[in-house]
């Protein structure tokens, strides 16, 4: 099992996501804009095949023209190096 990261082990991994914030030192937070709730749903379902795929869960909040993906490691309550490379992994699908 993954260990929680510190504050100091996940400022490098957070760098590298700017986008991103890290949210009462426990989970990461990002909002994508979409034009309508069509496309906002389309990119709901893309990040879910990604999170089946890699066999990691974020929390997906869909409305109107927006999707806020949140993503912490539940096991551990908090963060770890597997949400970061899940944010990335997020960001490569996220072509808008």
């Amino acid at each position: 099992m993954s260990h929680r990261l510190t504050a100091a082990e996940y400022e490098s991994f957070l760098a590298r996501l700017p986008a991103w914030a890290v949210i009462n030192d426990h989970h990461l937070r990002r909002e994508y804009k979409f034009p309508d709730f069509v496309t906002a749903l389309a990119y709901v379902n893309r990040v879910g095949a990604l999170a089946e795929q890699l066999n990691h869960h974020p929390d997906l909040h869909l409305s109107w023209g927006l999707v806020a993906v949140e993503i912490w490691t539940h096991d551990v309550n908090g963060l770890t190096e597997s949400d970061f490379q899940l944010a990335q992994q997020i960001e490569k699908i996220s072509s808008h």
